[in-house]
């Protein structure tokens, strides 16, 4: 009779035991398609919304073809996140450039934006005119009327899925854009976006 129950208790408890681990494989599946549905990592999207100039100021050294020059931008960028659960992203910088040469950047200290929000940033880039003493183009294009620059920003981070999956994204924004002297505005704005997982 002792037998009977030690056997019927010990069945009892392999009952049990599977039904824990079919619970626990059932959860397991659900938080895998929760996880590549539902809270399916999205690309952040970066986007520029304005550029313009805050400060100008050319003057030209004829004796030995030589400018200076002190150029201020101020740049609206939004970043938009279209997960359901935040973006954490690392310190990063805006890049201002002149033909290929890095002329002037500004922090972007790390951050997080929530889900489905949309964050803004103001920055302003101011050029590093000693960066420029030795661009013989510089001179040329002055005198032309417009000179050619490029904003380049880069955000990196990590969107945490049910606190199981991270999964690495990062936006980029590239946008060219001509300076025109003569009425201190920015014109023939061109924006490549890129986004990748």
């Amino acid at each position: 009779m002792d037998v009977k129950n030690g056997g019927g208790r010990g069945h009892k408890r392999r009952n049990i035991c599977m039904g824990i681990l079919v619970g626990i494989i059932v959860i397991i599946i659900i938080v895998v398609i929760l996880a590549f549905t539902v809270f399916k990592a999205k690309r952040p999207v970066i986007q520029i919304d304005s550029i313009a100039l805050d400060d100008l100021s050319v003057s030209l050294d004829i004796a030995r073809l030589r400018v200076n020059i002190n150029v201020t931008v101020d740049t609206d960028i939004s970043v938009k996140n279209p997960n359901k659960v935040g973006f954490n992203y690392a310190p990063t910088s805006a890049l201002l450039n002149y033909k290929g040469q890095l002329i002037g950047e500004v922090p972007i200290p790390a951050g997080k934006i929530s889900a489905g929000e949309t964050a803004g940033m103001n920055l302003t880039l101011t050029l590093m005119a000693d960066r420029l003493l030795s661009n013989s183009d510089l001179y040329s294009d002055v005198l032309s009327g417009a000179l050619p620059m490029n904003t380049y920003t880069k955000i990196s981070g990590k969107v945490s899925i049910l606190n199981v999956f991270k999964v690495h994204v990062v936006s980029s924004s590239s946008c060219d854009f001509t300076v025109n002297i003569s009425n201190r505005t920015v014109g023939d704005r061109q924006c490549k976006y890129k986004t990748k997982l």
